[in-house]
């Protein structure tokens, strides 16, 4: 374009040469359009020599304009170092203006309000890196899985391939394989060392066995019992025995001559009776009430009544019924003469406990019936109704016989004897108001348990044992008055 403008001004410059022939009006006209030609063919020529001096469009004027502002921009931020955070494989708090390294994984600490940093594992990094490289949708842990991934999984497990176990775990049943031996071999080393491993149940069936035996001494049968009573404390236990007529069996032992025996088949049946209905439905048709009253009701070493007495406790304890066969039985005529006996104070404390245990429960049994719960069955309701406990307590003189055992000396006897008395009152009332040995013994108490009361307060029990004592003592000052 430059060469052509330029031959064109020459070939006008070579017009005028030409034209000097001509009239100076022409000649004036001529010159006046040779310069602005030439001056079109100079402008021209700067132009594209120039950029500078070149016509351009708005558009491109504001594009180069915010392109300086924007390398100014980044030229200003070079300019500013950023202090570059260091993460390690714990989280660490992000102060504001520090820069993070790439692959760093950041997390904002919601009780604080705090960016914490701490550098991702570095293998499973390293697999999301080139997962990203490939082009492959990377494992952020979201516990989801694609219909492919389901397909490829079961297709496997159709196959029977097993997933390999991560290091850790593989390391981990290393450990335990370490620790612990496999039962084969346990039961190898039991067998050459002629021991067997035998379960409660089979272990049981073995000890009746020997305990039934006649061929096994008193020793022996008494070893078998005492081991089977650690067993029946368990409620499946002793539920087992009867799959097997084992609870019969030690039921008939309360038959023997030996007072060892009975002893040992009542400490057994005790644990066995302990909350468990179902044995003791058992126990009481298979006659073990009678057997047990029958031995308190003779005459037995101290040892043999106190364990059978247990077992009389444990029977008659939440179950109406068995309540009701006793006072048919006579039992309490049975515990009377008991307590009456002499050197009998041991288990006249115990038999108090009885009492009041079964006087509560048909306390309970009244609010039970006012309130109307569903939770009681109503079979065991009409039981208790039937259980006439209270009238026969006062019929065979327990409220006389439970005052005089105020006099025992121990104060965990006068504790329980003075529980026994307050659950009676509404019952005895009339009777102890017209008991004046009761009267005096209560004033001589009522001195005694101030003093210890004192006692406890100077060395700041506020509410010591004593205390409760003396309590229950003016309680019933107050009712008898």
């Amino acid at each position: 374009m430059k060469m052509l403008v330029l031959t064109t001004c020459l070939l006008s410059l070579n017009q005028v040469e030409r034209a000097e022939g001509l009239p100076p009006s022409r000649m004036a006209l001529l010159g006046m359009l040779l310069g602005l030609l030439m001056a079109s063919c100079f402008t021209f020529c700067l132009s594209h020599q120039n950029p500078e001096f070149a016509l351009t469009s708005p558009e491109k004027s504001r594009t180069k304009e915010a392109d300086r502002k924007e390398t100014t921009a980044e030229e200003e931020l070079d300019s500013e170092v950023l202090e570059v955070f260091h993460p390690t494989h714990e989280w660490q708090a992000l102060r504001p203006g520090q820069a993070v390294p790439a692959g760093s994984h950041v997390r904002l600490n919601l009780q604080t309000g705090a960016r914490e940093v701490k550098l991702q594992e570095e293998e499973k990094f390293r697999s999301n890196w080139k997962g990203l490289k490939k082009g492959r949708r990377l494992d952020i842990n979201t516990n989801t899985y694609t219909s492919q991934d389901l397909k490829s999984a079961l297709a496997k497990f159709k196959e029977g391939a097993e997933v390999e176990s991560s290091k850790e775990d593989k390391a981990r049943q290393a450990k335990v394989k370490q620790l612990f031996r496999p039962i084969e071999e346990l039961k190898k080393d039991f067998e050459e060392l002629n021991v067997i491993i035998e379960t409660d149940m089979q272990i049981m069936v073995r000890l009746i066995n020997k305990f039934n035996s006649s061929s096994s001494s008193l020793e022996e049968k008494i070893a078998a019992l005492f081991d089977l009573e650690y067993y029946v404390h368990q409620m499946d236990n002793a539920q087992g025995l009867l799959s097997f007529g084992g609870l019969q069996v030690v039921i008939n032992g309360l038959n023997s001559t030996e007072p060892l025996v009975k002893e040992y088949a009542a400490f057994v049946l005790g644990a066995a009776f302990s909350s468990n209905p179902k044995v003791q439905v058992e126990a009481i048709e298979g006659g073990a009430l009678q057997k047990l009253l029958v031995i308190l009701a003779t005459e037995q070493p101290l040892p043999a009544k106190k364990k059978v007495l247990f077992a009389l406790c444990s029977l008659l304890r939440h179950f109406p019924y068995a309540q009701q066969q006793f006072l048919k039985l006579g039992g309490l005529q049975v515990l009377r003469s008991l307590v009456q006996a002499k050197g009998t104070e041991m288990l006249a404390v115990r038999v108090v406990t009885l009492l009041y245990d079964l006087v509560t429960e048909k306390q309970m049994f009244a609010e039970e019936e006012a309130e109307l719960t569903q939770e009681t069955s109503p079979e065991k309701l009409q039981q208790y109704r039937q259980v006439l406990l209270l009238p026969g307590l006062r019929e065979q003189g327990w409220c006389e016989i439970t005052a005089h055992l105020l006099a025992l000396p121990e104060h965990d006897a006068r504790e329980k004897v003075l529980q026994t008395l307050g659950a009676l009152l509404a019952t005895c009332r009339d009777r102890y108001r017209q008991d004046p040995q009761l009267s005096r013994t209560l004033v001589s108490l009522q001195a005694e348990y101030q003093a210890l009361a004192a006692l406890e307060l100077q060395d700041g029990e506020d509410e010591g044992y004593f205390r409760e004592l003396l309590g229950s003592i003016n309680s019933l000052l107050k009712e008898l008055r």
